[in-house]
């Protein structure tokens, strides 16, 4: 794998746009906390936990990485290794996922929340890159996954790509249910109108 540090440094500003700057800025204006992620065993507990699974299971592999770029040499390559096209294919998904984030952090503006509470009345937002993708953020997620599977194809990568797969589609089913109980028939609407993912 070429250039590990780059893949650090563009996780770290993944994230940081994906949720650390987002929670910050929607906190400072609205005093709202935007992380509603529930302890609790239902299923959006069980997602919610999951996914912190998967975030660290990721940061530790890309820190691994960084130090010694072949940590993951011993569990074999893909196939996808054989073509120095598919990595360029990987860092042109990886730049698209940041912009896709950042629009949809934009258009959800103080709206933005991780998880939902059953308590609160959703915004519906619709405009911007949402009258496109029903869940841009998420998919942003899965093409990130998807570009650092086609930059370091190793059994690791395959597994973070397929779990967070899983837990992407189960997520989105949970807030689609969510937003149709408290929006009713404009979420129907939505829902007909604009896809799940393009």
């Amino acid at each position: 794998m070429q250039h590990p540090i780059t893949l650090l440094v563009y996780f770290v500003v993944f994230f940081a746009l994906a949720f650390v700057w987002r929670t910050w800025l929607v906190y400072r204006r609205t005093g709202i906390r935007p992380l509603v992620l529930p302890r609790s065993d239902d299923a959006q507990g069980y997602v919610g936990r999951a996914f912190k699974c998967l975030i660290l299971g990721l940061a530790c592999y890309v820190l691994s990485l960084t130090v010694s770029p072949t940590a993951f040499a011993a569990l074999g390559c893909l196939a996808l290794d054989v073509h120095p096209v598919v990595r360029l294919l990987g860092w042109a998904m990886l730049l698209a996922a940041l912009a896709v984030v950042g629009l949809a952090q934009r258009d959800l503006g103080d709206a933005w929340r991780i998880g939902f509470d059953d308590q609160a009345v959703p915004q519906l937002v619709q405009n911007g890159i949402y009258s496109k993708s029903r869940n841009p953020i998420f998919l942003g997620m899965r093409m990130a996954l998807l570009g650092l599977l086609c930059i370091s194809p190793d059994a690791v990568s395959l597994l973070m790509a397929m779990l967070g797969e899983v837990l992407m589609q189960v997520q989105v089913r949970l807030e689609e249910a969510y937003l149709q109980r408290h929006c009713g028939q404009a979420y129907a609407r939505y829902r007909a109108r604009v896809a799940r993912w393009l």
